[in-house]
């Protein structure tokens, strides 16, 4: 997957937003909330992470195909140091999944207001 597309998949779920945070890094939020990185700030040298199911955390990182993301291990987000080896089809449906657990934390008025509800 290009960066392009993965800024592209971020963006495309609702109530997505991107802001530039610690140097470069691509934060994509939604509801204010960090759903997803891409950058190599709080990445440590570039690649992805974002938020996972517990079940997909546990999979991914105990089959050595993400590692425990940065700072972010305790929240189950997952870092993925190689976003090209990765498939656009799966990363898509990851970012998806980080939206909605995102999402779903949010107050039912805040959900609303993003069209979420």
């Amino acid at each position: 997957m290009s960066p392009d597309a993965f800024d592209r998949a971020c963006l495309a779920l609702p109530g997505a937003t991107l802001s530039i945070q610690w140097g470069d890094d691509h934060v994509f939020k939604v509801g204010g909330k960090m759903f997803a990185v891409r950058g190599s700030g709080v990445t440590l040298g570039g690649g992805v992470s974002f938020k996972a199911s517990d079940v997909a955390f546990e999979v991914l990182t105990e089959s050595g195909r993400a590692a425990p993301a940065p700072y972010l291990a305790r929240a189950k987000w997952v870092h993925f140091p190689d976003l090209a080896a990765l498939d656009d089809a799966e990363v898509a449906d990851w970012v998806k999944t980080a939206h909605g657990l995102i999402a779903a934390k949010l107050t039912r008025k805040a959900r609303a207001e993003l069209g979420l509800a």
